[in-house]
């Protein structure tokens, strides 16, 4: 009795089916293992604000940002950076770093300005939106210089969530008290909600600690130990220290910025000059000939 082989048609959806749930490498898992816990950790920020638990609120949120900041860096670390590991960072981000400190500052001093302090938190979480979507779709951007990379258009989203979450740093520290300057808290508010969507660009430090030199490995570690032994002693000091800081160089970024940009224009005017001179000689040897 002659063999018949298996009815292609039905073999090859055999074949789809298992290329379908093919293992995927634990390299891929790791980071997005980690923006999962993130994003957890800022869910757990709006629970700690409901129960009126703030500072362990603020603290969620921090330790979200340090996860957001490892979780990119492990990507490409570990060679695992993925489609869907960048929109589940942008998704988690949106959470963390926009509504999260909207609805914690909403519960701690805002909503003594009753719908207004709503307003306020909404514009917050809707500029936090807006920044990410125009990140994503700056990355697909080909024509960007190189030397881009080292600024953000506008302040991030991490660094507007701990720039926001000030004034919740100085009330820890007995300096103010949320509801009485409730409505400076509010303007404040709305002017963090404008750098982020604000076209002023702002250092990236992406590119920062990729390579070390070996005379200065047991330094960094030795700062980086005493820099974490201060911020678990006095959390909100450093957190305080680090806000005034970041709002201190945004002028500095913006002229380093501006430099460059001139300096990108100036090369571009020469490289096209000099087009302009090598076609004119061609054109003349050509009428020449």
């Amino acid at each position: 009795m002659p063999e018949f082989g298996e009815f292609e048609p039905r073999r090859a959806a055999r074949e789809q089916k298992y290329r379908r749930f093919r293992q995927i490498p634990i390299r891929v898992l790791a980071p997005n293992l980690i923006t999962l816990l993130a994003l957890c950790a800022g869910l757990t920020a709006i629970r700690m604000a409901f129960e009126q638990r703030y500072e362990l609120a603020v603290a969620a949120i921090i330790f979200a940002a340090v996860l957001d900041a490892l979780d990119g860096r492990i990507a490409r670390l570990l060679k695992g950076t993925t489609r869907f590991g960048a929109e589940l960072d942008s998704l988690a981000d949106f959470v963390n770093f926009g509504v999260a400190p909207a609805l914690v500052l909403y519960f701690w001093s805002l909503q003594s300005l009753k719908s207004l302090g709503w307003i306020v938190c909404l514009g917050l979480a809707v500029c936090c939106a807006a920044r990410l979507a125009r990140f994503n779709v700056a990355l697909d951007d080909p024509d960007k210089p190189a030397w881009s990379s080292a600024f953000f258009t506008g302040v991030p989203a991490p660094a507007g969530a701990g720039l926001v979450l000030l004034p919740m740093f100085l009330s820890f520290l007995g300096f103010i008290d949320g509801t009485s300057v409730a409505a400076a808290i509010g303007l404040y508010t709305g002017f963090i909600g404008f750098l982020m969507v604000s076209s002023i660009p702002s250092f990236s430090g992406k590119n920062a600690g990729k390579r070390i030199r070996r005379d200065l490995v047991l330094p960094v570690l030795l700062l980086s130990v005493l820099f974490v032994a201060i911020l678990i002693s006095f959390p909100w000091t450093v957190m305080s220290a680090l806000a005034f800081l970041y709002l201190a160089l945004l002028p500095v970024s913006y002229m380093r910025h501006q430099k460059l940009v001139a300096q990108h224009e100036a090369s571009l005017e020469e490289a096209g000059g000099a087009k302009v001179v090598e076609d004119a000689k061609d054109h003349s040897e050509k009428t020449t000939d």
